[in-house]
This record gives structure tokens, C-alpha cells and sequence, in this order.
């Protein structure tokens, strides 16, 4: 039975992944209090999940504890603005959470997977890593990191020689309400002063039609994936769906 640890797990498109884990103890980890008691009241009922409340930002100590054979770093948020304006502490925090955070998890558990000579470290990143998308820079560039260090720790991996396996899922859009509130997080500052104040009417209409036109609603092909990347014999490195955004976002970075 292995033993994995997914943070970021309140729901979403991680839900029905945990649904599909039924012959693993899993520990599934939230940020919140509130989030705590709601997933563990969905949860009631299997004994094989053990809900935590994790802030990786604070309580990587917490890990030392577990043993973990399969760590899933979904935890993640998205802050949004122009980078001519937005406040460098919302970056500083964006980049806290989905990059040094992570990593510091990645470290947490790596040397007990090294002694036990076996682990496997799933990274949840996005293919926003491929793109440059107007007032979500920040967002991107956490996950433009988190894709090229996710190869980077790959190689590094192959370098030991171990049986240490690192993953890599590149989600697209999926209307799970995280995008939506990423796009709307800007408009707490850029409705007071803003070098766009004058488009601001635009930008909601055109983000509005964006989510409309390429959202998915059913979370069955990036569910599948993420649960390949954790239970396959043999994982391959990347995983991304649907295959409509990933061909976008391969044809987009041919013209810039």
C-alpha cells in the first residue's frame, strides 16, 4: 500500500483523483481550518484517508513525521494584475507558494525517498508556463519556474541513479472557479488607480468571453492524467491536458 501525501486538496480537479485512490492510505492536506472540516466530512467513510491541515508555506516540519512514498504538490494560487503595477508583495507571495514552498516539500522527503531507494514527486504546474497571458504574469511565471525546475530535479534524479521519479502534469483551463478568481484578484487595487483604468470595462468583457470560450467543465481528462502520473508503473515525465489547450499553447509559442 503506498503512502501519498497531496497538498492543495480541498477540490477541484484533485478530487476525483482521490476518489480513484482506493487500495492507498492518502494523506490529504488543506490550508484552511474550514477546509479541514469539510474535506474530512467528505472523507468520513475511508478509512485509507487521513485529512491534515498543511500550510506549506509554514508546516513543511510536519512532514518529518510521515513516511511518504508518493508526494502530489498541487497547492497552489494565482495573483493577478499588470507587472507595470501590481504590488511586488503579491508576487513575493505567488512566488512563496507555488515555487519555494514546493520545493522546500521536494527537500523535505527526497532524503528519506533517497534512503528508502524508491519516491515519486508529482508537480502540478499548468500550461499558463507556456504562455505569456496579459495580466497574469506573475501566475505564469510561478509556473514557468515550477515546469523548468520540475525538469531540472528529472535529470538531477537520473544523475543519482535512483529509483526517485519525477512527474510533471500541465493542466489547461478547467472551470473548477480558480481562474475566475484569479482574473477577478486584480481588480481589488486596479479599480482604485490604474495605468488601465480607462480598459478596465474591456478587460472583464474580454476575460468573460476567454473563460466562456475555453473552459472545460468536465474534470475527466486532466483526472486522468494526474492519476496516471501517481499510480503508473511506469510514468513518463510530462502529462498535459486537453489536448486542444496544449496544441494552443505549442502554436502560440511559435509566433512569439
Amino acid at each position: 500500500m503506498r503512502k501519498i501525501l497531496i497538498t492543495g486538496a480541498r477540490s477541484g480537479m484533485i478530487y476525483p483523483v482521490i476518489q480513484r485512490l482506493k487500495d492507498d492510505y492518502v494523506y490529504v492536506s488543506v490550508h484552511r481550518e474550514s477546509e479541514l472540516k469539510r474535506v474530512k466530512e467528505l472523507y468520513k467513510d475511508n478509512e485509507n484517508i487521513k485529512c491534515l491541515k498543511l500550510d506549506i508555506t509554514k508546516d513543511a516540519d510536519k512532514l518529518d513525521d510521515l513516511d511518504i512514498d508518493v508526494l502530489v504538490l498541487n497547492g497552489s494560487i494565482a495573483e493577478s494584475g499588470s507587472l507595470l503595477e501590481m504590488p511586488l508583495s503579491k508576487v513575493k507571495d505567488n512566488f512563496e507558494v507555488n515555487v519555494f514552498s514546493n520545493l522546500n516539500l521536494i527537500q523535505k522527503v527526497i532524503n528519506n525517498m533517497i534512503y528508502k531507494g524508491f519516491g515519486r514527486i508529482v508537480i502540478i504546474s499548468s500550461l499558463t508556463s507556456k504562455m505569456a497571458l496579459p495580466f497574469l504574469g506573475s501566475y505564469c511565471g510561478t509556473k514557468a519556474a515550477l515546469s523548468v525546475m520540475a525538469r531540472c530535479l528529472y535529470y538531477e534524479c537520473m544523475l543519482l541513479k535512483s529509483n526517485i521519479e519525477i512527474v510533471l502534469v500541465e493542466p489547461g483551463l478547467y472551470r473548477t472557479g480558480f481562474n475566475k478568481l484569479a482574473f477577478d484578484k486584480k481588480y481589488e487595487f486596479m479599480d482604485n488607480k490604474s495605468f488601465f483604468e480607462s480598459q478596465i470595462d474591456l478587460i472583464r468583457k474580454s476575460e468573460n468571453i476567454y473563460l466562456k470560450l475555453f473552459e472545460r467543465r468536465s474534470l475527466r481528462t486532466i483526472s486522468n492524467k494526474i492519476y496516471k502520473a501517481i499510480t503508473c508503473e511506469n510514468p513518463k515525465f510530462r502529462y498535459s491536458a486537453p489536448f486542444s489547450h496544449n496544441l494552443f499553447s505549442k502554436i502560440i509559442n511559435l509566433f512569439y
